[in-house]
């Protein structure tokens, strides 16, 4: 998946009518938002925690309109990638713990 994120009050959607919010009972701390027509994922946010995440929300970076200007940054979990991906050895790759 590849993704960004911006500040919460920084988020404009042209429409949330079909926008919904799961918030698993396993981990009350986070929220997914998905799409009620299709189901595909749109967003994911912690709800509470440091000020860095709690004010921002994670995108989906295939939900949005081309061109995008985003560039990737990082790659996470690259040892469990699988064999059909292509790691850039020009990206960061992030292990995580």
């Amino acid at each position: 998946m590849a993704a960004t994120n911006c500040r919460q009050t920084d988020l404009r959607l042209l429409s949330d009518e079909s926008l919904s919010w799961h918030h698993p009972t396993d981990d009350p701390n986070v929220a997914y938002g998905f799409c009620s027509d299709c189901g595909g994922s749109l967003f994911w946010k912690v709800r509470e925690g440091p000020d860095d995440q709690a004010d921002h929300v994670s995108i989906c970076a295939g939900t949005l309109d081309l061109p995008t200007g985003l560039t990737t940054q990082g790659a996470l979990f690259t040892p469990e990638a699988a064999d059909y991906h292509t790691l850039d050895p020009n990206v960061e790759a992030r292990h995580q713990e």
